[in-house]
């Protein structure tokens, strides 16, 4: 904090004007760095998108990654998804995905092989986490180009594939991201699918001019889209495609990034699906097992001029403090990344330059978008992976780079964002081509990592040195009526002046599977006066006094239950 202000802060506490929770807080971007440790931890992945002359569409939309306690030893392991060969490519090595176990002393170790999760053949897309039969080891729903593969976690450390007999294949269709989430809060989780368009090998059409090296990727816009697929949990080991009697399916859209969230606040999780060079959708739920398509109406469907936009990643988030959820959405250079503010009447209004993030992020290609608290000063920050679609941008714009660099938007109150991103370290500023985005606290040191998937490139590991020197609280739900993993439920956290507002989302970011602990920054506050949590089935818990800078457990109808999150602290 600088001398002045803080003077003048002392002078108003001496004087009664202000109280210790109110002193200006350093952002702490000056001391936090984020640190690419991918290489030092033992993963030696790469993706492969299977680059050709042709342009196969595929060969640019992935990939994506994810958090996953496989084994619930209370360690995030993490997960890469890969393309395959096509017709026209054939790899030195057969492709796979990769499960990569935390063995918690800061290095991972490949056990695709043993866990049986490889989704060898699949042209993989991207990746969703839930423990669907509500067992309590979560599953893993591979997405991918011309279908998707369930893993079954058998909690032994091994999966089983189960797709044919739980009926989710997604056969045909190019899935791209997906959420479990438990639309009809019946305690089982669903499964909703972004489904992008109708390309094939055989409909690839020649974009670019007809001259060396200038054929470039098609927009989306030159195929046909492609409806979401929404699948019900039966209960039994197996989902009903319900897409076209729940509305969701009715209209085909060019679906990318997928977000479930509350946005009214009534209980019930509603859909966003951000849309490549279409209209958004955003899915009422009804609470009848139906939803109501009303994008347009609530003002996320287009820009604030009426045109659509390459939507990308997407992420939902309480950016100002009053309980509504925001939206925010990426799209391709010379878009910008949409900041939706929730109005908290069924609307929402762009507030992008508003907010600051119209200049940053103009001449950039957005696609994984988390809102993170980085620097636990108690607002959501915002992280944007970047990447363009063609591999030879700049013979087109000069200006313009195909690998291009991570941004993080610091929010300095109500919603209103500085970019310090070059603040955080040369690491993070390294251009790659990135596409998924998935932020855990996998250390569990009480500050929030990024994992960043890179078309055709290694994968990044970012870890955050000095965000916990602020305190913190993360808190893990479990459901007993709700669905265990508590997708839906809604969280209101005391701590002094402090309020916070968070649910437990489904999606998020694109392509990618998220931490299922939900984060809260505290700044210099030691101590939360409560938690509140509004559960999925209705049910409402309470607890009081808690002491900062740990991770609780709170099982619904138990309160804090015993469950160790080990900390890792040899890196």
């Amino acid at each position: 904090m600088p001398r002045r202000e803080l003077l003048k802060s002392l002078a108003a506490l001496a004087a009664g004007g202000t109280s210790l929770h109110n002193l200006p807080r350093s952002s702490g971007s000056e001391r936090i760095l984020f640190r690419d440790i991918a290489r030092d931890t033992g993963m030696t992945f790469r993706h492969d998108n299977a680059a050709s002359p042709e342009k196969f569409l595929i060969e640019t939309m992935g990939s994506g990654c994810g958090w996953i306690d496989y084994d619930q030893d209370g360690l995030l392991d993490l997960y890469l998804v890969n393309g395959a060969a096509t017709k026209l490519y054939t790899p030195q090595h057969p492709l796979r995905s990769a499960l990569y176990r935390n063995n918690g002393d800061g290095t991972f170790t490949d056990v695709t092989t043993q866990a049986g999760v490889g989704a060898e053949s699949l042209f993989g897309m991207g990746v969703a986490v839930g423990d669907y039969d509500n067992d309590g080891y979560p599953d893993l729903y591979v997405l991918g180009y011309d279908r998707s593969i369930l893993y079954h976690n058998r909690g032994d450390g091994t999966f089983t594939e189960v797709t044919a007999r739980a009926g989710v294949a997604n056969q045909g269709m190019w899935a791209s991201s997906a959420a479990w989430f438990d639309y009809d809060n019946d305690g089982r989780l669903d499964l909703i699918i972004a489904n992008y368009v109708d390309w094939s090998p055989e409909n690839n059409a020649w974009c670019g001019e007809h001259k060396e090296g200038y054929r470039g990727y098609c927009r989306p816009n030159d195929y046909h889209g492609q409806t979401p697929t929404l699948y019900h949990n039966n209960g039994d080991g197996t989902f009903s495609d319900v897409s076209k009697a729940s509305g969701v399916g009715l209209k085909p859209g060019n679906g990318l990034g997928v977000v479930t969230f509350d946005y009214d606040n009534d209980g019930w999780q509603d859909i966003f699906i951000a849309n490549d060079g279409m209209a958004n959708f955003l899915f009422h739920n009804n609470r009848d097992g139906t939803f109501r398509e009303v994008g347009y109406l609530a003002g996320v469907a287009v820009s604030s001029d009426g045109r659509p936009e390459a939507g990308m990643g997407t992420d939902a988030a309480d950016t100002r403090g009053g309980g509504w959820q925001d939206l925010v959405v990426t799209h391709l250079d010379f878009e910008q990344a949409r900041l939706l503010r929730n109005l908290g009447d069924g609307s929402f209004e762009d507030a992008t330059s508003a907010a600051g993030l119209a200049y940053a992020t103009f001449h950039l290609s957005g696609f994984g978008a988390r809102f993170m608290d980085y620097n636990n000063d108690g607002v959501p920050d915002l992280f944007i992976a970047n990447g363009h679609i063609l591999d030879n941008i700049r013979l087109f714009h000069a200006e313009t780079r195909y690998a291009e660099p991570k941004l993080m938007f610091r929010n300095t109150g109500k919603g209103v964002f500085e970019n310090v991103s070059q603040k955080l370290g040369p690491d993070f500023m390294l251009p790659r081509v990135s596409r998924g985005a998935a932020v855990a606290d996998f250390d569990n040191d009480g500050d929030l990592d990024i994992l960043v998937s890179n078309n055709g490139q290694a994968p990044q590991l970012f870890r955050n040195d000095g965000g916990n020197s602020n305190h913190w609280l993360e808190v893990f739900l479990i459901g007993a009526r709700s669905n265990r993993d508590a997708v839906g439920a809604r969280v209101k956290l005391v701590a002094g002046d402090l309020i916070s507002h968070e649910q437990r989302k489904g999606g998020m970011s694109y392509q990618s599977a998220q931490d299922p602990r939900l984060h809260f920054g505290l700044g210099r506050r030691e101590f939360v006066d409560s938690i509140e949590v509004q559960w999925p089935s209705g049910a409402a818990s309470k607890v009081e006094k808690l002491r900062s800078d740990q991770i609780v457990a709170i099982k619904e109808g138990a309160g804090i239950v015993d469950r160790p999150f080990p900390r890792i602290r040899s890196l």
